[in-house]
């Protein structure tokens, strides 16, 4: 114990001071006790001076040697490391737990009472605009001027979400947004940016409302002619009229038929994983598919054709023979009599083009970018006419997908179009060597 060691130095000072005392006479005592006094009073002044320099840097090593100072120093030293080490083991989590607040895929801003922002992450920042530090302390209704949202923000409660339309750039998102009460007298702002998913169920309700008309049209057309043969009797009809009657019949039928299998290829094509890709041997499936244009034109007509009968692709053969035969049939079916159509199958660059060109009535640039939606048509009355279902040009967009080729359409008003399927190289098989 420090006092202790204190008092036994005294002491055994104190006892040679009385034995010089007694050896050698009265001053040289007194003399013996002073100069012990003096050299451990600056001793210690040293020690002390030591002690004072570590005491700026608490974090350095601890001066070696200071007599009773060690016993102080050691543990002060051993706390220190150990705050040190918490605070930096503290420090790591929080800069891992913003790392991850930075990597979620909602947006998060925390607010204190006042709806003032503290912090935000980058999805927020994208989101809402914020900018830190620019805008820590700002209101977040001065960002997002919404009536309902100030209205929700301003509750007591948030027990349900609350959708919000919001402007960036020259684009409207709609965002979920929720607030969350935490610690003391502080908010959470999460934010979700939903948009996609309104666009999802806007196409679903319009793919279902264009199913029910597509269908609703053949389906009159069959119950007023079921209707006419129940209630006329059979000698108001001629022979003849029920032949055209029957043929009308047959005719939408088919057209329902036609569609059901469209649909039901396309709900294969979105819901079935890719086969395995097999070798395709690309001039034979493009020859069936010319034999079967051909025949729908009917020599209405000219075709011309350039095809590699070397050049073949990796895939699944139904679904390319699928494609291949789509853009035929729609250049006859939209290239007006007398019309030339020109096919070609060819390397370019390192991949391979099948393009089909028509100098048909051609289509404005604002209808191209929506042609590969389901059921869209430039011209609905020339589509029904020509019998296309509205759904073969969605078909071949997933079938290119499913085969990493892009679908690439340019076309002109007046002077027809090219409809394309551009393989990457992944996807060209390798010419097999002569035996």
């Amino acid at each position: 114990m420090i006092w202790l060691r204190t008092a036994f130095l005294a002491i055994a000072w104190a006892i040679l001071s009385l034995i010089v005392h007694a050896s050698v006479g009265a001053p040289w005592g007194y003399i013996v006790m002073i100069g012990a006094l003096t050299v451990i009073l600056l001793w210690r002044a040293v020690r002390m001076q030591r002690v004072a320099q570590w005491a700026r840097q608490p974090e350095s090593t601890p001066p070696l040697s200071v007599g009773r100072w060690d016993d102080i120093l050691a543990p002060l030293y051993r706390y220190t490391r150990t705050q040190a080490r918490d605070i930096e083991a503290g420090r790591e989590a929080m800069k891992s737990m913003l790392a991850a607040a930075q990597a979620l895929p909602d947006g998060a801003v925390t607010l204190n009472a006042e709806l003032q922002i503290d912090w935000a992450n980058r999805m927020a920042q994208e989101h809402l605009g914020v900018r830190l530090p620019a805008d820590r302390g700002h209101n977040i209704l001065n960002l997002v001027r919404s009536p309902e949202f100030s209205a929700y923000a301003h509750q007591a409660e948030w027990p349900e979400p609350i959708l919000v339309r919001v402007t960036r750039g020259h684009h409207d998102h709609l965002l979920m947004m929720q607030l969350t009460a935490y610690a003391r007298d502080h908010r959470l702002l999460v934010t979700r940016d939903v948009t996609q998913i309104e666009k999802l169920e806007t196409t679903r309700r319009d793919f279902v409302a264009n199913v029910s008309h597509e269908l609703r049209t053949p389906l009159t057309v069959l119950a007023g002619f079921l209707e006419t043969l129940r209630d006329m009797p059979k000698e108001a009809l001629s022979d003849e009229q029920r032949e055209q009657y029957m043929a009308l019949m047959t005719e939408q039928a088919l057209r329902m038929q036609s569609i059901v299998a469209d649909l039901l290829t396309l709900s294969t094509l979105e819901s079935s994983p890719s086969a395995e890709p097999q070798r395709v041997r690309m001039s034979p499936l493009i020859e069936a598919a010319r034999q079967q244009s051909e025949a729908l034109s009917a020599g209405r007509h000219t075709f011309s054709w350039d095809i590699d009968p070397e050049l073949d692709v990796l895939g699944a053969e139904p679904e390319i023979s699928s494609a291949v035969a789509n853009l035929l049939t729609n250049a006859v079916r939209y290239t007006p009599d007398g019309g030339a159509i020109a096919v070609r199958w060819t390397r370019e660059g390192n991949g391979a083009r099948y393009a089909v060109k028509d100098s048909g009535i051609g289509i404005a640039s604002r209808h191209i970018s929506r042609l590969t939606e389901r059921f869209y048509r430039v011209d609905r009355g020339r589509s029904r006419a020509v019998g296309g279902t509205g759904l073969g040009l969605a078909i071949t967009k997933h079938i290119a997908m499913r085969h990493d080729a892009e679908l690439d359409i340019q076309s002109e008003v007046g002077k027809g179009s090219t409809f394309s399927l551009v393989f990457p190289a992944e996807r060209l098989a390798e010419t097999e060597s002569p035996l």
